[in-house]
Order: C-alpha cells, then sequence, then structure tokens
C-alpha cells in the first residue's frame, strides 16, 4: 500500500471511497439525468435547408459540444 492509503498504523484509511471529486462527478452524473428526462420533448430545428427533428436534450446537448470544440479550438490556437 502506498503512504496515501494507510495512516500511522498501517490500516486503510476509512471513506477513501468517497472523495471530493468523486461526490462532484456523481452530482453532476444526477443532473445530467434530471436534465435528460426533464427535456425529453421534441422539437423541430431548421438549419438552413434540411428541418430535422429531436429530443430537446440532444439539440441542447450537440450544441453544448460543438461549443466546447470551437472553444477548445479558439484556445489552443491563442496559445500557438
Amino acid at each position: 500500500m502506498s503512504p496515501k492509503e494507510t495512516s500511522s498504523t498501517g490500516r486503510a484509511r476509512a471513506g477513501g471511497f468517497l472523495t471530493p471529486g468523486r461526490i462532484a462527478i456523481g452530482v453532476v452524473a444526477i443532473l445530467l439525468l434530471v436534465f435528460i428526462f426533464e427535456n425529453t420533448r421534441e422539437v423541430r430545428i431548421r438549419l438552413l435547408i434540411p428541418e430535422v427533428t429531436m429530443p430537446l436534450y440532444v439539440a441542447l446537448l450537440v450544441t453544448a459540444l460543438l461549443g466546447a470544440v470551437c472553444g477548445y479550438y479558439a484556445a489552443a490556437r491563442r496559445r500557438k
């Protein structure tokens, strides 16, 4: 065992499973599920010519992912 996993008595530390990072990920996962179940109605989206119908949460998540990719690209170009 590494020094981080043991206490001064040599036994494993209790409560090592629930770290702040794991709690935060759990909260985000629960919020994501609530978001999905609250936004299941179908919406029509028109982008220039084609019109598609999809659940609202899919449209919002795709838009968020595209925004994240654009932000990452802009930040990467700025670092060069």
